[in-house]
């Protein structure tokens, strides 16, 4: 796997992001339906930096970067900034 198609899904979680908070800006707040999607999408993203870093890391120490693997969701969201 290359890194485009991550950035493609990147993008498209990004957009789709932007568009949730568009809509709730529009209709003067957020559904529930969409604050879980909002969350999810976070979730989403995270894992696919989390995924390019680890392609980077493994390219940089002369690993195969197609190992990287994405990791569960509660493995991303435990990282300290």
């Amino acid at each position: 796997m290359a890194d485009e198609p991550i950035m493609d899904r990147i993008n498209a979680l990004a957009h789709e992001e932007e568009a949730l908070w568009r809509r709730a800006s529009a209709e003067g707040g957020i559904s529930t339906e969409d604050r879980a999607r909002l969350d999810e999408v976070a979730v989403a993203l995270d894992q696919c930096y989390d995924l390019l870093r680890q392609r980077q890391a493994r390219r940089e120490y002369g690993q195969d970067p197609d190992e990287a693997q994405v990791r569960p969701p509660d493995v991303v969201e435990r990282y300290q900034q």
